[in-house]
C-alpha cells in the first residue's frame, strides 16, 4: 500500500493526495473505467428498449446508475433518459406510453422512490410511491391500472432513534440475518400494489412474517403470482412454493412444499404458470430447471430437463418469458457460456437462441423482439437485440465494451481442456497471457479457483483476471467438479460421502484433483509458465480450496491468497447466515456427523502449511463470518507461520464484486503486491 504523505512534508494544511503505486494504479484504471448495461426492458411493440447504465466514480467512491433508451432496430442512438444518481428497474406500461423506474429521490436517507415518466410526449416525471426500505420487481398490471412491486416492511423497532432505544429481537427461526441484507426476519419482503396514476397509497398484499420473492401479473389483472415459504417449517425443510395473490380474496398455493420453486410467469392465456426450481430441496446442488403448473394448482411438469444444464445461472436468475402459449425464453449455462434458450411446453429439447463465447446476463422480450445484455472475457456488458425467432445476427446497440477497451486494453484468453485424473471426463480451463506478452520469456502463474462451489468461470469480464495479467502474471482458471455449467452429476460429485440421496466424494476430493490436474496440464502445455513461480488465489469456496491447497500442496506454491474463505466447516455451520444449509451438500448435520465436517476442513492441515499466506476478509461478511479468517490467522501465528491478515471494514461477502470502489482498488493492490513480492524471479 502507498504510504500517506506525512504532515511534515505537506506543503500546506491540506496534504496532497499521494500518487498511486503501480498496482493501485492498475486497479484504479480497471475498476474506475467500468461502465456497463443491465436490466433491459422491451416496449410492448418491440420498437424501444430501456436499460440501466451503471458507472463507477472513483473520486466519489460510489456507483451511479441511470435509465437509457434506444431503438431496437438501432436507428435512434442510445441516450440517457433519466438524470438521477441511482435510477433502475425500468418497466413499460402496457400501452408503451409510460415508463416506471425506481430511484432514491427522497430527502430521507434510505428511502426508495417509484416514478412514472411519459415516453411519447413531453411531461413531468411523477413520484408514485416512497418506501422506507427498497423497491424492486416492478410490473404494470395488464390493464395499466396498477404497478406491483416488492419492498421490505420494517418492524416498528426501526422507527426508534437508534439501537439503544430498540426492543430486543426474538429469534425463532434460521436465516434471520443475511449477507448484504442485514436483518430480514423483522423487515420481510412483501408484494405491494399502487395506482399507476399516482392516486392513493401503496397497498400491502402479503402482510405478515413471511418473505416473498418476485412477482408476475395474471393476464386479467385480477392478481399476482409470486413465490414464498409460508409454512411453519420452511427454515428446516427449505421448501418454497408458488402462490396466487388476488387483489381481493384469499392467497392460495399452487405447489405443496415438495421443492424449491420460484420466479413464476403466467402464460398468455393464464391457464398455466412457468417457473424455475427443483424438487427435493434437501439436495444441493441440482441443475435448476423450468417447470409448468396449472393455474389452479396440481402436479407440475419439468419441461427443460432434456438439456442437462442449470437454468439458475452464475450471471443471475432470469424469470421465464412466454413467447406464445407453447414457447418460453430462458437462460442457461453451458461450459463457461450462458445463453438464451427456447424452451417448449411439450418437453422437447431446448434450443439455443444466442451463440458464441459470451455470457448473457439479463434479457427481456416483447413485440417479437428480444433485448439482452451480454459480455465476453474482454468486453463489458452491452445491449443487443434479436428477433424472437433468433434469425439473423444480433444487433449491438451500445459500445461500452469498445470504450472500455480503448481505455484499459483488457486481455483475451485461450480455452483448453484437461482430462480428469480418474478418466471420468475433462475439465474446462482457460489461460490468460500477461499484458505485453513475450513468448520467449517465462512468467509467474496465478491459479484461480471460483466460489460456490456450484458456479462457473466463463466467457465474461472478470476484473480479477485483468488485474493479474496487467501486473505481469499468467492467469489460470478452471471449472472443476462440483461447479455448474455441466451435467448434474458433475455438480453433485462432491456431495458428502454420507449424503442420503446422492453420496459423493465430499469437498476437497475430486475437485482438488481437478484443480491440480489443470495446473499440471498448463505447466506442461505452455512453456512460458514458470513452474517455479506459482501462486494461487480463491474466495469463498475458492478460499476453502486455497487453504486446502496450502495445507496439502505447499511445495507446489510460492504464495497463496485465501479470502472470505471457509476454513472450518464445523464452526461455519454454526455461525454462517445460512447455517444449517450446508447439510444439504455434506449429508448429515454437523451435530450428527461432526467428524465428517472436521475431516473436510482445511484448518486441520494448518501445521503442514509452508508457503506464505495472505488472508483477506470483510468484517460484515455474514456468509463466511470473519471468525473463519481469525481461526486460521490465530493457528498460523501460534505456529510461527508466514501469514498476513487484512480486514475490510463495512464490507460484506461481496467486497470483490460490489464493495466500495476504493476498497476494491485497495484489495487488488494488496493482492498484487503480495504476489509480486513472493513470485519475483
Amino acid at each position: 500500500m502507498s504510504p500517506a504523505t506525512s504532515a511534515e512534508s505537506a506543503p500546506s494544511a491540506t496534504p496532497a493526495t499521494p500518487p498511486l503505486s503501480r498496482h493501485a494504479a492498475i486497479a484504479d484504471k480497471i475498476v474506475g473505467n467500468l461502465v456497463q448495461a443491465s436490466s433491459p426492458a422491451v416496449s410492448p411493440n418491440g420498437k424501444k428498449v430501456a436499460f440501466v447504465v451503471t458507472r463507477v466514480d472513483m473520486a466519489k467512491n460510489k456507483y451511479f446508475s441511470q435509465i437509457w433508451l434506444a431503438d431496437t432496430d438501432g436507428d435512434d442512438p442510445p441516450r440517457p433518459l433519466t438524470g438521477g444518481e441511482h435510477d433502475g428497474n425500468p418497466t413499460w406500461s402496457p400501452d408503451g406510453a409510460s415508463l416506471a423506474f425506481t430511484s432514491r429521490r427522497s430527502e430521507k436517507k434510505g428511502e426508495a422512490t417509484l416514478h412514472v415518466m411519459p415516453t411519447r410526449r413531453a411531461g413531468e416525471t411523477r413520484t408514485i410511491a416512497t418506501m422506507k426500505d427498497g423497491l424492486g420487481n416492478l410490473m404494470f398490471s395488464p390493464d395499466g391500472r396498477w404497478i406491483a412491486f416488492v419492498s421490505r416492511t420494517p418492524h416498528e423497532r426501526y422507527d426508534a432513534e437508534d439501537d439503544s432505544w430498540r426492543a430486543p429481537r426474538k429469534i425463532e427461526r434460521f436465516f434471520t440475518r443475511l449477507n448484504d441484507e442485514d436483518w430480514v426476519f423483522d423487515r420481510p419482503s412483501h408484494v405491494y400494489i399502487v395506482a399507476a396514476d399516482g392516486t392513493g397509497a401503496p397497498r400491502n398484499l402479503t402482510p405478515g412474517e413471511f418473505q416473498h420473492d418476485g412477482l408476475a401479473w395474471l393476464p386479467d389483472s385480477s392478481g399476482i403470482a409470486t413465490s414464498s415459504a409460508r409454512h411453519e417449517t420452511w427454515d428446516r425443510d427449505l421448501a418454497s412454493d408458488l402462490f396466487i395473490v388476488p387483489l381481493d380474496g384469499e392467497t392460495r398455493a399452487l405447489t405443496k412444499q415438495t421443492g424449491s420453486y420460484s420466479l413464476p410467469s403466467p402464460s398468455p392465456k393464464g391457464d398455466q404458470l412457468a417457473f424455475m426450481g427443483a424438487d427435493n430441496p434437501d439436495t444441493y446442488p441440482q441443475n435448476v430447471h423450468i417447470g409448468i403448473v396449472p393455474a389452479t394448482g396440481g402436479a407440475h411438469t419439468w419441461i427443460s430437463n432434456k438439456l442437462d444444464r442449470t437454468f439458475d445461472t452464475t450471471a443471475g436468475s432470469q424469470r421465464p418469458r412466454w413467447i406464445d402459449d407453447k414457447t418460453l425464453l430462458c437462460t442457461a449455462e453451458d461450459r463457461g457460456q450462458t445463453h438464451i434458450f427456447r424452451v417448449h411446453t411439450d418437453g422437447r429439447a431446448p434450443e439455443a437462441v444466442t451463440s458464441g463465447a459470451v455470457t448473457v446476463k439479463s434479457f427481456d422480450a416483447a413485440g417479437g423482439m428480444v433485448a439482452y445484455c451480454a459480455g465476453a472475457v474482454d468486453e463489458l456488458a452491452d445491449v443487443f437485440t434479436l428477433s424472437v425467432e433468433g434469425k439473423g445476427k444480433p444487433r449491438r446497440l451500445t459500445n461500452f465494451a469498445d470504450n472500455y477497451r480503448s481505455a484499459v486494453e483488457p486481455q483475451q484468453w485461450e480455452r483448453f481442456a484437461v482430462p480428469c485424473t480418474d478418466g471420468s471426463g475433462e475439465i474446462d480451463a482457460w489461460i490468460m497471457r500477461p499484458a505485453g506478452f513475450d513468448a520467449s520469456r517465462k512468467y509467474p502463474v496465478v491459479l484461480n479457483v471460483h466460489g460456490g462451489p456450484h458456479t462457473q468461470y466463463g466467457e465474461t469480464f472478470f476484473d480479477e483476471a485483468q488485474f493479474q495479467v496487467a501486473a505481469g502474471f499468467v492467469v489460470l482458471m478452471s471449472n472443476p467438479r462440483g461447479g455448474s455449467g455441466r451435467e448434474q452429476a458433475w455438480g453433485q460429485s462432491i456431495l458428502g460421502p454420507n449424503h442420503p440421496r446422492v453420496p459423493g466424494k465430499g469437498w476437497g476430493s475430486v475437485d482438488l484433483d481437478d484443480v491440480m490436474a489443470v495446473l499440471d496440464g498448463a505447466l506442461e502445455r505452455y512453456p512460458f509458465c514458470d513452474r517455479s513461480r506459482v501462486g494461487m488465489q480463491g474466495g469463498s469456496y475458492g478460499g476453502y480450496m486455497a487453504t486446502m491447497l496450502a495445507g496439502l500442496h505447499s511445495d507446489r506454491f510460492k504464495a497463496i491468497c485465501s479470502e472470505r474463505s471457509v476454513n472450518n466447516l464445523l464452526t461455519e455451520e454454526f455461525t454462517s447466515d445460512i447455517a444449517t444449509v450446508f447439510r444439504v451438500e455434506h449429508g448429515l448435520t454437523h451435530l450428527d456427523d461432526p467428524d465428517e465436517y472436521v475431516r473436510m476442513s482445511p484448518i486441520r492441515y494448518v501445521r503442514d502449511i509452508k508457503c506464505p499466506m495472505l488472508l483477506i476478509h470483510s468484517e460484515q461478511d455474514f456468509r463466511c463470518p470473519i471468525s473463519q479468517a481469525e481461526e486460521l490467522f490465530v493457528a498460523m501465528r501460534l505456529l510461527n507461520k508466514d501469514v498476513t491478515f487484512y480486514r475490510f471494514p463495512g464490507e460484506s461477502h461481496e467486497l470483490s464484486r460490489s464493495g466500495s470502489p476504493v476498497h476494491r482498488r485497495q484489495r487488488a493492490e494488496i493482492i498484487l503486491d503480495f504476489f509480486a513480492q513472493h513470485l519475483k524471479p
